[in-house]
């Protein structure tokens, strides 16, 4: 699929990945639709699009943890543009919080904003993705869904496993349509503002590491905004943006037990979390 003058909606577009997203499609003439709650910190990010060469830019305040506001998305970018060729679900937020420590609002929090917000966002795009025969769907998770790697995100890795699920379950369900693409996407550490704004402590950020692959090598949101819009061109139903990230899954797979009893704890890196100190990375 072209990029040039493909209607992308983007959620979380206010900064990270997904402004970072916009400006990448941007360069390449799509036509935006970006979507956040911020809506100061929006309006830069589509006027920073068309400056970069977007067809079109519009943002979109919105609150995608309310079914509603979703719907009101997507016939936004209907009335704006008269079609949607790509939907990224990409809205997100983190945890510092042990299982054990986990509350209600604890769990309430990241399965709203992690998981019913997709759910929104799948249910607002697709029914129009039928209707023309065509459309990509691309989910935004993380690695941290496939192996346990940070402990104390808990939560977060929880409702992105569920994340994970829903998108393969939804992939099945539209095998009768040949033209719609559903893609995942699952980053591991990436330096952006994500652990600033996580729910409970905000800790120093942590290169974690599996055993025998050393640490993971952090990406810029740029070079993880690059993948997506390989995605785009060339649609696969699941990428790890980060080339270690299979390596280190499979590993985890073949012996859960023993790649588990060997995982650092996070007290383990505390000395690699004090020399990054000046990255925020989004695992």
């Amino acid at each position: 699929m072209e990029v040039r003058s493909r209607v992308v909606v983007i959620t979380g577009a206010s900064a990270g990945i997904g402004a970072a997203l916009a400006r990448k499609l941007a360069s390449e003439g799509a036509r935006l639709v970006l979507a956040a709650r911020r809506e100061p910190e929006l309006k830069e990010v589509a006027e920073e699009a068309l400056e970069l060469g977007a067809e079109g830019a519009l943002p979109f305040a919105v609150d995608v943890t309310q079914r509603n506001q979703v719907l009101d998305l997507r016939d936004g970018a209907l009335a704006e543009f008269g079609q949607i060729d790509v939907w990224v679900n990409n809205a997100g937020r983190g945890i510092t919080r042990s299982v054990l420590d986990l509350t209600d609002d604890d769990v309430d929090d990241m399965i709203a904003i992690n998981v019913k917000s997709a759910v929104y966002g799948m249910q607002a795009a697709v029914p129009h993705f039928i209707e023309r025969g065509e459309g990509h769907l691309i989910n935004v998770s993380s690695f941290l869904a496939r192996v346990p790697i940070a402990s104390f995100r808990s939560a977060y890795s929880a409702a992105k496993a569920a994340l994970n699920s829903l998108t393969a379950n939804l992939r099945m369900d539209l095998r009768a349509y040949p033209g719609i693409r559903v893609s995942l996407i699952m980053p591991g550490v990436v330096t952006t503002d994500f652990a600033r704004n996580v729910r409970g402590e905000v800790r120093p950020p942590m290169n974690a590491g599996a055993p025998g692959a050393g640490p993971m090598i952090a990406q810029s949101a740029d070079e993880v905004a690059e993948r997506i819009v390989d995605v785009i061109q060339n649609p696969v139903a699941e990428l790890y943006t980060n080339p270690a990230s299979a390596e280190i899954a499979r590993r985890y797979y073949a012996d859960v037990a023993a790649f588990e009893g060997n995982t650092p704890r996070p007290g383990a890196v505390a000395d690699t979390a004090r020399q990054n100190k000046d990255a925020e990375q989004r695992v």
